[in-house]
């Protein structure tokens, strides 16, 4: 094949990746719509795993929603009590703007404290239950990086949306003792309902899985940040870590296990004792593959016109 042949080759692969291509490449066809709910003011792994859900045509994003951070936490961060949900959901619209996604999908905050009452009913919880019982043609997930605090309320106002939906979650751990884990410590009430309930599929991402996906700050630098105004932006967030957050020579996307389990292998994984249940659990993800496919992503996205 000539060399002239191969650009225009590339160039058709690299349109059917991100819509507004111009060139026709590899027909790349939506199979499953996703709800990504997530504590998006935390740690910016949440906020790569949804750039890259948002640039990934085989699913389409329908909803995004934004649950709190622990108190304590966010005190050390130096962020205000009591609107950090608010606060994800303002960086998911400012990564919908750097990206030049225009009205991507509605973007919710959701309940500022933890629990299962009804204060933890927002508008949140009530949008994913008005996913669930829309008529559509495609199965829907439910890919939660955080608390189950969204997904708890959901199911309490309309418990039959558990037979029309998957939930993903990244929480727990295989290992029994040792610290916490922060997603399930966070609202334990609200990880027991919803893992007690009789007709969920649910499959979970835990501790020792999530922190396999880690990324060298120096690839971050090289080789991500230079792509466009969105990868600077994603770069920036670790930039503004606070200052008790020490990094070393790598950091960890332990949130894009979401993309591993509901874009790139959405399967059941195999059933393994996780939390007191028999559950599909996430026990191995290849690092590599999700990181080239962020890049690649990123780059197409940047650069749909070109040859």
């Amino acid at each position: 094949m000539n060399r002239r042949l191969v650009l225009a080759h590339g160039a058709a692969l690299a349109a059917a990746c991100v819509p507004g291509f111009a060139a026709p490449l590899i027909s790349q066809r939506s199979s499953a719509r996703v709800i990504v709910d997530n504590d998006l003011a935390g740690d910016p792994d949440g906020l790569f795993a949804l750039a890259h859900q948002w640039l990934s045509p085989t699913t389409k994003t329908v909803l995004v929603t934004t649950t709190a951070l622990d108190a304590k936490l966010a005190a050390m961060a130096g962020e205000p009590a009591g609107r950090t949900a608010a606060k994800g959901r303002d960086l998911a619209l400012e990564l919908a703007r750097i990206a030049g996604l225009a009205a991507p999908c509605p973007v919710i905050a959701g309940a500022e404290s933890f629990g299962i009452g009804d204060a933890q009913v927002s508008p949140a919880a009530r949008a994913i239950v008005a996913e669930a019982t829309r008529d559509a043609p495609l199965p829907l997930f439910v890919t939660c990086g955080g608390p189950l605090t969204n997904v708890a309320a959901a199911l309490r106002l309309a418990p039959q949306i558990a037979a029309r939906l998957t939930v993903i979650w990244i929480g727990g751990a295989l290992e029994a003792g040792g610290e916490p884990e922060y997603n399930l410590a966070t609202d334990a009430d609200a990880a027991r309902q919803v893992l007690a309930h009789p007709s969920l599929p649910l499959w979970v991402v835990p501790r020792e899985t999530y922190r396999q996906l880690t990324a060298s700050v120096a690839e971050l630098g090289a080789d991500l940040r230079p792509i466009s105004p969105l990868s600077r932006w994603l770069y920036d967030r670790y930039l503004q870590l606070p200052p008790f957050v020490q990094l070393g020579p790598t950091v960890t996307l332990g949130d894009s296990a979401l993309i591993h389990a509901a874009v790139l292998h959405r399967e059941a994984p195999p059933r393994r004792v996780l939390l007191g249940r028999e559950l599909p659990v996430v026990d191995r993800i290849d690092a590599r593959p999700l990181i080239a496919d962020l890049l690649a992503k990123l780059r197409f996205h940047a650069a749909p016109t070109q040859p």
